[in-house]
């Protein structure tokens, strides 16, 4: 009897083993990626300002193929040439395999990457097809194009930040935070007067779309409760709007260095003046060095790089170059942040 069930065992298996992909029907394919067809890679552009609200160029690509039926997002993302797209722009998502690009928006975004104007520079373009979140997406071939943007005052994007410390009106445009890099990731320094300051986001200069914060948890809820502050001062504020998600951290700034009195052991702190929305001070100061840190701590620190007027977290240190009486203002309500030393 064992010895019958054991030989029809091992018949079923030999047909198991003989049996084809077929016998058991469609196998899942892993997707095949989209290529983009137009506009050729190595094409050139130079872009005029008279032509701002024209097409640059219409990008087209294939059909992305996941191997069964499904509705396919399409994601046109840029970056500069050989940087792996780590810092990528999306241009539009669309559910058609075309997207018009316009001159304006392009070379805003070429601007905010620190690109100069009148000047070629290779870009790099990918487009990223996407079903659902439970589905690795497919990634096309990056093509090159050669895109000379014009030089322009550059438009950042931008967060109102209304709330209690300036009458919770959205339409005010001297307290919002800005997307330097135009990537969905906003931050901004605001001075809040008051203890227990509360604040919104809003996508615009109206209520129609803003985020608070349920659970106060750092993440963003539309139309979520009001975000509440700590202790009055300046504070540093972050949103990355790919994630909803956001972060405030108060600081207080000061002057440090080999020109200042106490050298490199202790700050010199910063007041802030409302009238002009910087923060700012007055010292003796001797020929040296200086750089500005938050929280007599290196976590946040501004240098300049290159001695231009703009500064850089973790940047270079500022050069005084004679003894005397300065004043030096803290300029933090601009996309780019920047400085004065003026010798009294």
């Amino acid at each position: 009897m064992n010895f019958k069930y054991a030989f029809l065992l091992l018949a079923l298996s030999a047909v198991l083993l003989s049996c084809s992909d077929d016998d058991f029907g469609p196998v899942l394919q892993i997707g095949a990626a989209p290529q983009i067809t137009s506009p050729s890679s190595g094409s050139t552009f130079v872009l005029q300002e008279e032509n701002a609200d024209q097409v640059m160029t219409t990008f087209e690509w294939t059909a992305a193929d996941f191997g069964f039926q499904a509705a396919v997002s399409y994601r046109l993302e840029l970056d500069l040439a050989g940087n792996g797209f780590e810092d990528a722009v999306t241009l539009g998502v669309v559910n058609t395999r075309s997207l018009d690009v316009i001159v304006g928006d392009i070379n805003n975004i070429l601007l905010t990457k620190e690109l100069p104007g009148e000047t070629p520079a290779d870009i790099e373009f990918r487009v990223v097809a996407t079903v659902n979140d439970n589905v690795e997406p497919v990634v096309s071939d990056p093509i090159t194009l050669t895109i000379t943007p014009y030089t322009v005052v550059i438009v950042y994007p931008q967060l109102q930040v209304p709330g209690s410390y300036q009458g919770w009106d959205p339409a005010n445009n001297n307290t919002v935070i800005f997307s330097r890099k135009s990537d969905g990731t906003f931050e901004g320094y605001i001075y809040f007067p008051e203890d227990a300051t509360e604040f919104k986001y809003t996508d615009g200069p109206s209520w129609d779309v803003n985020w608070g914060d349920d659970g106060a948890d750092g993440t963003l809820d539309r139309n979520g409760a009001n975000i509440v502050a700590g202790p009055a001062g300046m504070y540093k504020l972050n949103v990355d709007l790919n994630e909803f998600t956001h972060t405030f951290q108060h600081t207080v700034w000061g002057l440090i260095g080999s020109a200042t009195p106490n050298g490199w052991d202790s700050d010199q702190d910063m007041s802030y003046d409302a009238a002009r929305d910087v923060l700012t001070i007055t010292l003796d100061l001797v020929a040296g060095e200086i750089k500005f840190r938050a929280n007599d701590a290196w976590d946040l620190n501004f240098g300049d790089n290159g001695g231009n007027g703009s500064l850089e977290y973790d940047g270079e240190n500022i050069l005084i170059p004679e003894d005397g009486n300065y004043t030096i203002d803290l300029i933090l309500n601009q996309p780019r942040y920047t400085y004065t030393i003026t010798k009294n």
